[in-house]
């Protein structure tokens, strides 16, 4: 059985994906009709499904579990994303003042302005990218396990309906039009969080 899965992950600063692949050989096949003058040959039987794991992040329609942790993960990054905010507003103010008083003071103050500023703002860029790099560990670590955990899910979803291949529309370029009998995501989505409550969290304590 092939399946083929790329979930996307919710971001603080910027957008992180994750991506994984996994094949397993189909074994059922079926035969057809025998050609002049040639061998009967075997044609896999495939089944094909699609899958939107945007839709596993959505707040009310989306995987509990997942919600949960990225939930989690942005509220401890709250307090960063407060100071950071403090700081632009810092930054904007200084530059307001400068452009406001530049004109009529000592060449020396606006020097000493711009040094304030440009201090401030190697300050902000500093913590953003420290701030960016921490977020991105700790989402991994929060989302990877249950991420494993729905790559199994989709697995044996898959198994279970009889499903050879299924692709994530999210992923794949050119999918214009489809049957909406071959969206799983709901149905999947239902069935996950059936069986996996949020209160059976797999995410680590930080």
């Amino acid at each position: 059985m092939k399946i083929i899965r790329a979930i996307a992950a919710v971001a603080f600063f910027a957008a992180i994906s994750a991506a994984s692949v996994t094949a397993q050989p189909k074994p059922t096949t079926t035969s057809t009709p025998a050609l002049t003058g040639s061998a009967t040959g075997n044609v896999p039987e495939t089944k094909l499904a699609l899958v939107d794991t945007d839709q596993f992040l959505d707040e009310k329609a989306g995987i509990v579990r997942l919600v949960t942790a990225a939930k989690k993960v942005e509220n401890e990054f709250l307090p960063r994303r407060t100071e950071l905010q403090g700081l632009q507003t810092q930054i904007d103010k200084l530059k307001a003042d400068l452009q406001r008083t530049s004109a009529v003071q000592d060449p020396k103050v606006s020097a000493q302005q711009q040094e304030a500023i440009d201090q401030k703002t190697r300050e902000m860029q500093r913590k953003t990218e420290d701030a960016q790099t921490a977020y991105q560990k700790r989402l991994q670590d929060m989302l990877g396990p249950i991420y494993d955990e729905i790559g199994k899910a989709l697995d044996a979803y898959a198994k279970a309906h009889g499903i050879t291949l299924i692709l994530d529309v999210t992923k794949i370029q050119g999918i214009v039009s489809a049957s909406e009998s071959l969206d799983i995501t709901k149905a999947f989505i239902t069935e996950f969080n059936t069986k996996n409550p949020a209160t059976a969290s797999l995410t680590p304590t930080p």
